[in-house]
């Protein structure tokens, strides 16, 4: 029985040790949310400064407490600051292999903060990724997709990506195509098309709508037409303008063919 009581008593230092590292870890992740969140609001604060530099900020602050936190309780153990960076220096070679990956995400944060390719609220594709920019911290960039779903992109992947930023300039080109009939005359087409686009105030008169006949089809005559509007107004003006030249088509006789067979009878 004493010897029991002895080997408990031998353990009671660890222990002790684990109870207070635990209440370390508990408070020093309450400290980096509440500190990340402070930064994040008063960087935000300021309206001439980016949301994206805000979170990027927060981001950096939550790490930066948590390694501090990480230390502390290696130092509860008895492993001290010093003693730490020996075994990460003997075990540079293991660690920079499994750590390859994350360090590259965390230099790639750097570089989107610093470059800033897309910003919150950025409408983006990235290497085929399409979506919202939700937040950029020092890891990953969260787009969300037009239907709600959350998409993970690592900062390696999208530094080193094509990024296509549907957002960053104030306006947008909307191109449409139509077809008619080859019967159908093409200059009358046009007008209806243009008498349609200055209906729509949303459209703006510099650039000037443009629309020209750009291809002869196999079953149609193509018009092309090219109307400048806001970036924010893309998608209502390209589908509101698609039905209203389809219905003053209709109203004006005009008919938008389609891809048919004839079939030919032989003679028996």
């Amino acid at each position: 029985m004493q010897d029991i009581v002895e080997q408990m008593g031998s353990y009671t230092p660890l222990l002790w040790s684990a109870v207070k590292a635990l209440v370390v870890i508990v408070v020093g992740w309450i400290v980096a949310g509440t500190a990340s969140g402070m930064v994040r609001r008063r960087v935000n604060a300021h309206p001439e400064i980016d949301k994206t530099l805000g979170n990027f900020a927060a981001s950096m602050v939550k790490w930066v407490i948590l390694l501090i936190v990480l230390v502390a309780v290696l130092g509860l153990f008895g492993i001290q600051a010093t003693s730490l960076v020996a075994m990460l220096g003997a075990a540079t070679l293991a660690i920079g292999l499994a750590l390859q990956g994350t360090l590259s995400d965390l230099a790639a944060g750097f570089m989107l903060i610093l470059f800033r390719p897309y910003k919150l609220g950025d409408y983006v594709d990235i290497g085929g990724t399409s979506g919202t920019v939700q937040d950029l911290n020092l890891f990953v960039t969260e787009l969300s997709t037009p239907d709600n779903v959350q998409i993970i992109v690592p900062n390696g992947q999208a530094w080193g990506a094509i990024i296509h930023n549907y957002s960053h300039h104030a306006t947008r080109r909307v191109d449409l195509v139509f077809g008619i009939d080859y019967g159908d005359d093409a200059g009358a087409a046009m007008k209806v098309i243009l008498g349609q686009v200055a209906a729509d105030g949303r459209v703006m008169d510099d650039p000037a709508p443009w629309v020209r006949v750009t291809n002869l089809g196999d079953s149609s005559v193509d018009l092309t037409l090219r109307v400048w509007c806001a970036a924010a107004d893309y998608w209502d003006v390209k589908f509101d303008l698609t039905k209203g030249i389809k219905e003053a088509f209709d109203k004006g006789g005009i008919s938008i063919p389609y891809p048919h067979s004839v079939e030919i009878q032989k003679a028996g």
